[in-house]
């Protein structure tokens, strides 16, 4: 038997030593832990920690078979990007909620279904945040002003097509990539259980 055959043996987290916040902005803190793991070793990790109850992200459909999607200034990249709609849960929000209304901020649309679809984290070894993707369908047109300081500028795609969007150089969001995929497939598996009845 090979020893990839055993049942691996159970992880132990490793011991928080000290904790210390070392920089905070308006949006994040950044916190060292000094670690002791479970063989003994001792490591710092730095993490950056978001403010807030997490963040939603979109996969909004105008009909079954397109996807919107605005363009935005990214500052990490000081370039305009085309992603999902996305924000930040409003304290007392619930992920449907906030997703409805980011919807209405950004693209000018509610939707009156809108279902969880999966939640993502972003670079786990850094990062404590968390993205709800939630698939929006059935929209209606409403607008709600919201915190941007331009005017987002809202595209349709086929969400078919992704190869056409990931050819594209300024789609480059693992997070909408990732949701677009999921999605799709989803949706996929839908027709197909349709296809059968």
């Amino acid at each position: 038997m090979a020893p990839t055959d055993f049942p691996p043996s159970p992880l132990v987290k490793p011991s928080v030593l000290n904790r210390r916040e070392v920089a905070r902005s308006q949006l994040f803190a950044i916190e060292s832990l000094d670690l002791r793991f479970s063989n003994g070793a001792e490591r710092q990790f730095e993490r950056l920690k978001g403010k807030g109850q997490g963040a939603v992200m979109l996969v909004a459909m105008p009909d079954p078979d397109h996807v919107l999607l605005i363009r935005e200034y990214a500052a990490g990249f000081d370039e305009y990007a085309l992603t999902l709609p996305k924000g930040l849960v409003d304290p007392g929000e619930d992920i449907v909620t906030a997703a409805n209304r980011e919807l209405m901020e950004e693209c000018g649309y509610g939707a009156h279904r809108i279902e969880p679809l999966v939640e993502l984290s972003l670079a786990p070894n850094y990062m404590n945040h968390r993205m709800h993707v939630l698939l929006a369908s059935d929209l209606y047109e409403k607008r709600l002003p919201g915190d941007e300081p331009e005017p987002l500028v809202v595209e349709t795609h086929p969400i078919d097509n992704i190869a056409a969007l990931l050819a594209r150089e300024d789609f480059h969001e693992a997070r909408a990539i990732a949701a677009l995929f999921i999605a799709r497939e989803k949706l996929r598996g839908e027709q197909d259980q349709q296809g059968w009845w």
